[in-house]
């Protein structure tokens, strides 16, 4: 009877310890990278036709993160009769890999999908611009880089602006960072709208957990709160409030509006007359 006791006790402690393997096994042989995805209006997430989510949607944990790899995502409208959007994108381990659209009628369509992906030259900088249609003019801190799609080397290890324009289309202009060892790939979408709209995407660091953002602090209002709203625009519904003194992370910002993380993890708009950036 001992001896059929130690072998179930046994049996157990094999089992526990090569359950412990594998998952250590699977965490080292599948690194994983970050992936931000943000719409407007709000969007079903799909990676490789799995349903992952709805916009604003972020896989920024560490028991949440995507495994490394290529794959087809695919952005859903819901309740909007409009069309969806689908692309290739690339996760790479560490990494934030960010997404955007904003959904219109054909061609006012406009979006962007920001990645990193490791280059061999430790010491080298990389930005690749292809934009949609191609041709565009691209900007680098004000200044001409060329025509897209291009591959300009060796950008300083620094904040950018950049900027893709095209006669004809509505202006984009992205914030963006470039860290070294590291090939930054920027896909714009821009749209014939007349008025265009200016999403600030925040950098894509080199380590996921160290991911940085920037910040919005909110000021003093008459009501002592302020309205979060479902986008920027004094119309749009209230899905929540705030009030002087937070400081929320800052995705994006539009013609008066910061886009704002909330401490529950849902995103919204507050007005920048009442919030600055830190």
């Amino acid at each position: 009877m001992k001896k059929v006791f130690l072998i179930l006790i046994l049996s157990f402690f094999i089992s526990i310890f090569l359950f412990f393997a594998f998952r250590y096994f699977i965490s080292t042989t599948s690194p994983r990278g970050a992936l931000q995805v943000t719409s407007s209006p709000q969007a079903r997430v799909y990676l490789d036709d799995q349903f992952i989510g709805e916009t604003p949607l972020c896989r920024c944990e560490a028991d949440e993160m995507v495994e490394s790899g290529d794959y087809t995502i695919r952005l859903e409208p819901i309740g909007s009769g409009l069309a969806q959007f689908q692309e290739k994108i690339n996760v790479s381990k560490g990494v934030l890999t960010v997404v955007d659209r904003t959904f219109g009628k054909g061609s006012l369509s406009e979006g962007s999908v920001i990645s990193l992906s490791p280059i061999l030259e430790k010491e080298k900088t990389e930005l690749l611009v292809v934009s949609f249609p191609e041709g565009s003019t691209a900007l680098l801190d004000n200044s001409e880089i060329g025509k897209t799609p291009l591959l300009f080397e060796n950008p300083t290890e620094s904040d950018h602006i950049l900027t893709i324009k095209k006669e004809g289309y509505s202006e984009k202009t992205i914030r963006v960072r470039t860290p070294k060892g590291y090939k930054l790939t920027v896909a714009v979408y821009l749209s014939t709208g007349e008025k265009g709209v200016n999403n600030v995407i925040n950098e894509s660091p080199s380590v996921a957990s160290d991911i940085v953002t920037e910040k919005v602090i909110i000021l003093q209002t008459p009501t002592g709160f302020l309205r979060v709203r479902s986008s920027g625009g004094l119309n749009s519904s209230e899905i929540g409030q705030v009030k002087p003194g937070e400081v929320l992370d800052l995705i994006s910002e539009e013609n008066g509006w910061y886009q704002i993380k909330l401490s529950d993890g849902s995103v919204g708009w507050v007005s920048s007359d009442y919030a600055e950036k830190e």
